[in-house]
């Protein structure tokens, strides 16, 4: 017995002398690096400002307490910014990129187009859900819903295909009728309200938060659909859920599933290649930073919801999304987001 706990002694020791040895190299490993979050989309929207806010707090939490930066690589509806993950970033746990996830079942519906998965990243975590509305500009004179499906047209802008602004879109015009236009191109989300301020756009579909302040306040704009059944405190409760406004199971059933990715709302992934030792110290650093009072100071300031999920967590819905998804409703929902 003597000689067991001699043994038991000694490994505890050399286990604790492993994990140390680990620790001081990850410490070793940060210390003076820089770490890039890469942010798949224009200045100035909600993907911006959460991976901006993250940038300036993480830092601090990080063993080594690296520098850290942002950088925005907008373009194809921020799978650019995804891609470069696997083509030419360092693979060592110095780059994040944060992306639309509507972008998710576009690679299920057009896997051909899109030739990745997105559950072959690692997953940091994710910083709120993606509370999506539909609204219309004053000027237009569309108010609500019914006036919207009365509408001879109602033209948006979005920054690409798979995002979910275009998704939102081709899922009222393919699955409601709604005469809806999307012009593409728009780098992200601060010049389309450039363009709806200046009446080359009628709208748009974006993050609720994304929506600037005074807008809502001065009565702006006019919320005419949300893609959440959850509302946020005093948003308007005479919006319809899109989901609601379903006249078949299969066309509810579809919706459920284009509209899955919004729990996963501002999302932050490494490649897969990264060391999981790293993976954990930077899952463990952003979960510290979502309860940092400094960044939610910030947050409240900047009227930022904060409601993280761990990257361990969201890696799971990203997964069960791939695997749960019903084959005969892949063909609608094709059809539903051209």
């Amino acid at each position: 017995m003597q000689r067991l706990r001699s043994r038991l002694v000694v490994a505890l020791v050399l286990a604790s002398a492993v994990a140390s040895a680990a620790s001081a190299a990850d410490d070793d490993f940060y210390r003076g690096k820089t770490v890039t979050i890469v942010i798949g989309s224009a200045v100035g929207g909600a993907y911006d400002q959460y991976g901006r806010a993250l940038a300036r707090h993480i830092g601090r939490h990080i063993p080594g307490n690296p520098t850290v930066v942002a950088q925005n690589m907008p373009g194809a509806g921020s799978l650019t910014s995804v891609r470069y993950l696997d083509v030419t970033a360092p693979k060592d746990g110095t780059v994040m990129v944060s992306f639309n996830p509507s972008l998710i079942m576009q690679s299920i519906v057009a896997a051909d187009q899109v030739n990745m998965k997105f559950s072959d990243l690692s997953w940091i975590g994710t910083a709120t859900h993606e509370f999506r509305v539909c609204y219309a500009w004053h000027a237009t004179g569309i108010k609500d819903w019914n006036d919207l499906v009365k509408a001879k047209e109602w033209v948006v802008g979005v920054t690409g295909v798979g995002t979910g602004a275009y998704v939102n879109g081709a899922v009222l015009r393919n699955l409601f009728g709604i005469k809806v236009k999307q012009i593409m191109g728009y780098p992200g989300s601060a010049q389309q309200r450039v363009a709806i301020e200046r009446g080359e756009l009628d709208g748009g579909c974006s993050e609720w938060n994304a929506i600037p302040e005074h807008w809502i306040r001065d009565g702006k704009i006019s919320a005419l659909v949300r893609w959440l059944r959850e509302t946020p405190e005093g948003f308007p409760q005479n919006v319809p859920f899109v989901g609601d406004l379903a006249t078949t199971d299969q066309v509810r059933s579809v919706i459920t599933m284009l509209t899955a990715p919004s729990e996963l709302g501002n999302p932050f992934v490494v490649s897969k290649q990264v060391p999981i030792e790293r993976v954990k110290v930077l899952r463990d650093a952003f979960t510290a930073t979502m309860k940092d009072r400094e960044f939610l100071s910030e947050a409240e300031r900047q009227k930022m919801p904060i409601e993280p999920m761990a990257g361990d967590e969201a890696a799971a819905i990203c997964d069960e999304l791939y695997r749960t998804v019903k084959p005969e409703l892949v063909d609608l929902a094709r059809s539903a987001m051209q």
